[in-house]
């Protein structure tokens, strides 16, 4: 049953030879039993789960369900969830109960699936550890001293533990990709806009975007189904015609043109990562794909156009964060300013903090033309080479992070290194491109290798499928890890 795909869970419900709610109980009981040394979930509530569960039953019974009805599934603790705790992951948030739905959450509830709990994350979405949480570190299930990823470590420690059979996550920079492919998994940054954000607690308004993690390519196909859409209360959503992301599932992979990026090919890449994509690629020789070099030239810079660019969004969204409306708030002040500076001090951590002061930094009157507005047009150079080198392939193939998983607390006084864990996600982020990440393999330590597939703008559909196709002659994504850490 952990190991089950959503579409075999799924015809288990409707043929009744298993209840949404003792699925859900069987889960909820492992996260009884692996959470607290895992430290993948923030918020679970028995109750609530096994109420929607039993609603979830109801829908089956009188013919009303969905492919996804009664299906548990866990939510990243940077959604909002009505009575449900929503902390981001920061103690600025240790006691903000959500009073509405965000989006994501209230379709994944109308088709029928059941929350399981909030999922840990990096404060606020900051971070590639999922080590600046206020609620701990998560620790990556194939090996418990190494890290998930970040900042969507939660959901994809609960996934790849089958503490959950799918997950929500968010990615600005990498976040469902890095720890898709640090934990063994699969998931999928959509394209700009086609999830809704609203409810969704911002970091970089320009650059987060929801999506789904699961274990297969076909899950996620799935998922998405469910999760995308216009919503009018999102200025930034799009508006277009309905789409099956399952349609395309099985069609071949023969003829497909592969892009192969030099840049991503040079110095950077572990030896272990690089055979591991070396492997993967074989496979794809083998299905009928033949490749193509290209080019993005401008991707060496997307990392420190990032880290211009998001942190200046995040400066000026966590302003809102002042100990007067809602959250953490200073315990003594003697005046209106003191509040502000005490209750930001104390209820940011170290990383937030890092980032608010640098994105106000480059906002500042004198440094505006220099840096965040050079990072602007530099934005739109790092577009336009995915445009040029779409003209020559129909899909962009790499490895999704440079590195396997590293230790717990590697990297934690380097803040640069940290950021280069982004290093080939971060310029799909920046162009609004679409970008998934699948399991390929091991490297050193016996830790998960993911590989980086890259589309043109809507063309979901088709990267799922090329994953899929990939998924159906390995075994990469059903593999499990041990129960007991190292």
């Amino acid at each position: 049953m952990l190991n089950a795909s959503l579409r075999q869970l799924s015809l288990l419900l409707s043929e009744k030879k298993i209840s949404s709610t003792e699925l859900t109980h069987e889960f909820l009981t492992r996260i009884k039993v692996l959470n607290p040394d895992l430290n993948a979930f923030i918020t679970t509530d028995e109750e609530k789960s096994l109420n929607q569960a039993r609603l979830a039953d109801e829908m089956i019974a009188t013919g009303r369900s969905t492919p996804l009805t009664g299906i548990p599934v866990a939510q990243k603790d940077i959604f909002c969830a009505t009575g449900w705790l929503t902390t981001c992951g920061s103690k600025m948030l240790s006691n903000f109960v959500s009073p509405y739905d965000a989006t994501v959450v209230a379709r994944l509830d109308r088709a029928g699936m059941v929350n399981l709990g909030k999922t840990n994350m990096d404060e606020f979405a900051m971070g590639s550890s999922n080590e600046t949480s206020h609620y701990g570190p998560v620790k990556n299930p194939w090996d418990r001293r190494a890290v998930p990823g970040g900042s969507s470590g939660g959901s994809a420690c609960a996934v790849a533990a089958r503490l959950a059979p799918a997950a929500t996550g968010s990615d600005t920079g990498g976040s469902i990709r890095q720890p898709a492919a640090l934990c063994g998994i699969s998931g999928i940054k959509p394209t700009y806009g086609l999830v809704s954000r609203y409810g969704m607690i911002a970091f970089a308004s320009s650059l987060d975007q929801g999506g789904p993690m699961a274990k297969s390519a076909e899950d996620l196909s799935i998922l998405l189904n469910a999760m995308v859409g216009f919503d009018e209360r999102d200025s930034t959503s799009l508006q277009r015609e309905k789409e099956d992301y399952t349609r395309d599932l099985e069609k071949p992979a023969g003829g497909l043109r592969i892009g192969l990026p030099r840049e991503f090919f040079a110095e950077g890449m572990s030896s272990d990562v690089s055979s591991a994509v070396d492997a993967a690629l074989a496979e794809y020789r083998k299905l009928g794909a033949t490749f193509v070099e290209v080019s993005l030239p401008n991707s060496r810079l997307a990392v420190p156009v990032y880290y211009v660019l998001a942190p200046a969004e995040a400066s000026s969204n966590l302003s809102r964060f002042d100990g007067v409306r809602y959250g953490y708030r200073a315990a003594q002040y003697d005046n209106l300013e003191e509040l502000y500076a005490k209750t930001r001090a104390e209820g940011f951590g170290e990383e937030v903090k890092r980032r608010i002061l640098i994105g106000t930094y480059v906002l500042s009157h004198g440094y505006y033309d220099a840096y965040y507005l050079q990072a602007q047009k530099l934005r739109r150079l790092i577009a336009e080479d995915f445009t040029k080198a779409f003209e020559q392939c129909d899909l962009i193939m790499g490895p999704t992070s440079p590195t396997v998983a590293f230790n717990i607390g590697e990297k934690c006084g380097d803040p640069i290194q940290m950021y280069l864990s982004d290093i080939y996600t971060s310029a799909a982020s920046l162009a609004g491109l679409p970008g998934m990440s699948i399991p390929i393999g091991f490297g050193n330590q016996n830790r998960p290798v993911g590989l980086h597939i890259i589309g043109n703008y809507f063309r979901e559909a088709h990267m799922l499928n090329v994953a899929h196709r990939y998924q159906q002659v390995t075994d990469w994504h059903k593999l499990t890890p041990p129960e007991s850490g190292n």
